[in-house]
């Protein structure tokens, strides 16, 4: 019997592996994520270019069906400075935010501290009564917390929201806690071995090394106070001097329902001050967030 002799046109060449279908199903799966990292883009952006678009309209046209602003109408930005007390606002978001999150840095780091890098007796009961009280909605107490506030004569103003902070926020002492204790303890025992005080650690030691979780706090803090409209809404509506631009953008939209165009460059003049203070912050942002919650 004579061999059947392999044709060289489907002889495979020496040394060489068989074709599988790997290659090209990387590929698939490669175009399938970035197609669905695309489209999450997409409709993450859209509503913020349409806010932007309409914002460029006239008041008729921005009824219409038109996608594009047809002349560009700049006019929408300074009608808001000028039939507003826009700058007014500004000053009052400004102040309850800067304030309310240096309070809470004052208050919070230092017991957030204590609780990760300290030992002591009850501290998990205390951590655990700061997560009961983050997880309580804050609807629960708002009577016998407004009246309290009454007594005090701060009702109509922000300080109501402003003050507490001083005792600490929940959340942030939370979220510290959990960045703290990735910090090796050692570090503090050989600062106390050269005569460091508690304190000393504190702000020599830990704070240095803990810059990204305490700025993702103090960015959390700030962009809750920021856009905060429950807050302002009972405690400061009477007061329209009073009001920050959360609750001044609200209350203009009510009573402007029709006039969109001015509506929706008010709110990209609202989110300007967050797009900056996130762009400049956010490689500390994302470090901290990271990093939280990796031990403990």
């Amino acid at each position: 019997m004579t061999a059947v002799s392999q044709s060289p046109l489907t002889r495979a060449p020496r040394g060489s592996a068989p074709r599988t279908g790997k290659p090209r199903g990387r590929t698939l799966v490669w175009i399938a994520e970035h197609a669905a990292l695309v489209a999450l883009g997409v409709l993450t952006i859209a509503p913020i270019v349409f806010v932007i678009l309409t914002s460029l309209m006239s008041s008729n046209q921005a009824l219409t069906a038109s996608i594009l602003p047809r002349p560009f109408d700049l006019s929408n930005y300074g009608r808001v400075f000028t039939e507003l007390p826009l700058a007014q606002w500004f000053g009052n978001s400004s102040m309850y935010a800067v304030l309310a999150t240096a309070f809470m840095l004052v208050s919070s780091v230092p017991a957030a501290y204590a609780l990760a890098q300290i030992k002591f007796k009850g501290a998990n009961l205390i951590f655990t009564v700061i997560i009961v009280a983050m997880l309580l909605p804050p609807q629960v107490t708002a009577v016998p917390v407004y009246v309290m506030w009454s007594h005090l004569h701060l009702t109509g103003t922000l300080w109501p929201l402003i003050l507490p902070n001083l005792l600490g926020d929940a959340f942030s002492i939370f979220l510290l806690r959990q960045f703290f204790m990735t910090i090796p303890k050692e570090y503090g025992d050989a600062a106390r071995m050269d005569g460091c005080s508690e304190w000393g650690v504190l702000w020599r030691v830990v704070v240095p090394m803990a810059r990204p979780g305490i700025a993702s706090a103090a960015i959390f803090m700030f962009f809750h106070s920021w856009n905060d409209y429950y807050g302002p809404l009972l405690y400061a509506s009477e007061n329209q001097a009073a009001w920050p631009v959360a609750y001044g953008l609200a209350t203009f939209r009510g009573q402007h329902g029709t006039d969109w165009s001015m509506t929706m460059a008010m709110t990209v003049v609202v989110m300007v001050p967050v797009v900056i203070i996130f762009f400049f912050a956010q490689k500390a942002f994302v470090e901290g967030i990271a990093l939280t919650g990796v031990k403990g």
